[in-house]
């Protein structure tokens, strides 16, 4: 383990084209009501960078460090309420995985349409060399809201076949190991 510590770069806010008005605009898109709620007034509300942008950019609502391979629950200082119907799917941010190796543990995480408390984010450095740090404000996970399908589960004593089967974990090849 070494004493470096990775700091995160950050756009400023004044470069971030900013809304979904702005997305469904440019895209004809329609555009969906979402109550927001902010814990802490000194955060910027969850915005889109660009338009056209899937998803929408969550804030750390603290200073946070992360050691090399640790795990941390991050809170965002935001609350939605959502429609019936509705789900928020919290993902990573490319940028911070590429670059610095941060992830979400149970990405996508799930926020139901009737869950009203802070959204947080478990966070998890995966370099196990150097520590990441985090400020206060900067964008950690990105939030997409999708139209949820409701499915009628039937129990059946066999499934109907398929040109797959029940093959999977890598079944369809792709990835050769170097052991192999």
């Amino acid at each position: 383990m070494t004493d470096e510590l990775a700091t995160v770069e950050t756009v400023p806010d004044d470069e971030l084209a900013g809304s979904a008005p702005d997305a469904a605009a440019a895209y004809g898109a329609p555009t969906l009501q979402v109550q927001l709620k902010m814990l802490d007034a000194g955060l910027e509300a969850p915005s889109y960078a660009r338009p056209g942008d899937a998803g929408a950019d969550l804030r750390t609502r603290e200073d946070v460090v992360l050691a090399p391979g640790e795990r941390k629950l991050v809170a965002t200082g935001v609350s939605i309420a959502l429609p019936d119907g509705f789900v928020a799917l919290i993902h990573p941010r490319s940028g911070l995985a590429t670059k610095h190796g941060l992830t979400i543990v149970n990405a996508p995480g799930t926020v139901d349409a009737g869950y009203r408390g802070e959204i947080s984010v478990t966070l998890l450095n995966t370099d196990s060399r150097n520590a990441i740090e985090l400020r206060r404000g900067d964008r950690i996970a990105q939030m997409v809201i999708q139209r949820v399908e409701y499915a009628q589960f039937v129990p059946v004593n066999e499934l109907s076949e398929s040109v797959r089967g029940a093959g999977g974990f890598g079944s369809t090849g792709g990835f050769t190991s170097p052991n192999a």
